[in-house]
């Protein structure tokens, strides 16, 4: 399951997206260090499903009229202040707690409400620009600082025959959750002495700062837009960074009302309608939280995860069934499962998510929108449904 993290300086609104997007009750509070040990749960990634090519749609709990929701993990850790790489605050545990991430939900206090330590000032008192890079530069430093503090075991290293700067590397590097062609990526995108010796503090820093921007993509939640002014979200958006503008506490109330039946809303959509009885104060606040979707195309958390999980991580959802014809699997189930996989992805690589079993015995793939034998080397698309054949099925 790929894995988000939640991200940034205490009461920017993390926990308050991490309790909308998985539901899970965790405490939320207008004070920094709410959260101290990390929340993990699940939330979904939205796409379309392919049950809207067919009469009927497929009535899978995931899917929603044909949107279909596909299970991601969220991690919401302790917030970062600055000099968390150096241990302040819960920095070392934060910082730790993203090692297996595979992209990161950067939230941003938009309407300058709180401070850098995350202490509540007067909204718009604060530059929210400042929380762009702040996340990027703590962990830039805090991945440096491991690696300088590795660094006498490379030197040392470098003096055998069979010294490869390349393979020392990788053994340090993987750790932090690189692969192989992560740490192989990085080194051939930068300039460095093959003498290990002959490194400066630059030259890690460098190593670091390429290390992370390759496995822990940023996406910025500009955050609190319903009280934020409109130049703080204006100046975020015009940033080089992907800005989602974001009201936490809009989505979570939907959600809630949803569930209570009070509002048909499903995460992601741009508007929603009351169908229950509310009274004139629910109806007027869910009037707000309408104008700023309205605003921004949605409450943006929903949208986050998408862009996160589609965008930066570009992965692909693909429906294995057992059935080609009826899109079913054993028990009649249509469409019962979705994967997410990287883009580039092959038939082989479905049937080892599936279970390796299925993937050691791997035989072939049809392609039941085409009813079709599909090839070995068949690069797989967003919403293809395929039949796996195993001699493990």
């Amino acid at each position: 399951m790929l894995s988000l993290a939640l991200a940034g300086k205490p009461n920017a609104g993390k926990s308050t997206v991490y309790r909308a997007a998985t539901r899970a009750d965790v405490d939320v509070g207008n004070y920094p260090f709410t959260t101290i040990d990390a929340n993990r749960g699940v939330t979904h990634a939205r796409t379309d499903c392919p049950c809207l090519a067919r009469d009927e749609r497929c009535g899978n709990e995931h899917c929603h009229d044909g949107k279909r929701y596909v299970p991601v993990e969220l991690l919401d850790v302790a917030g970062l202040v600055p000099g968390a790489h150096e241990g302040r605050g819960l920095g070392n545990q934060f910082l730790d707690e993203l090692t297996n991430a595979d992209a990161i939900l950067n939230v941003v206090d938009a309407s300058g409400g709180t401070n850098a330590e995350g202490e509540p000032v007067e909204v718009g008192d604060y530059d929210p620009l400042e929380e762009v890079d702040f996340v990027e530069r703590e962990m830039d430093q805090w991945l440096a600082g491991i690696v300088d503090s590795n660094w006498e075991s490379v030197e040392r290293k470098s003096r055998s025959p069979e010294f490869d700067i390349d393979e020392t590397l990788t053994d340090l590097l993987t750790g932090f959750g690189a692969t192989v062609a992560d740490v192989a990526a990085s080194l051939r995108a930068l300039d460095y002495p093959e003498d290990p010796i002959q490194w400066t503090d630059e030259d890690r820093t460098a190593l670091a700062r390429e290390i992370r921007a390759r496995t822990k993509p940023l996406v910025v939640l500009a955050n609190k837009v319903d009280i934020a002014p409109p130049e703080n979200v204006a100046r975020l958006r015009e940033t080089d960074r992907p800005v989602i503008p974001t009201t936490a506490d809009g989505e979570l109330a939907l959600r809630t009302a949803g569930d209570a039946g009070v509002v048909d809303y499903d995460p992601g959509d741009e508007a929603f309608g009351i169908v229950g009885d509310v009274t004139d104060a629910q109806r007027e606040g869910l009037q707000r939280i309408g104008e700023v979707m309205a605003d921004h195309g949605g409450t943006g958390v929903q949208a986050a995860i998408d862009h996160a999980v589609y965008d930066l991580l570009d992965h692909v959802t693909v429906y294995p069934v057992g059935n080609e014809t009826r899109w079913t699997d054993g028990s009649g189930a249509v469409l019962p499962d979705a994967v997410l996989l990287p883009r580039g992805s092959t038939p082989r690589d479905l049937a080892y998510a599936i279970h390796s079993d299925i993937g050691d015995g791997y035989l072939h793939a049809v392609d039941a929108r085409s009813d079709r034998r599909i090839g070995e080397d068949h690069e797989l698309s967003e919403g293809d449904v395929i039949k796996i054949v195993s001699t493990a099925n």
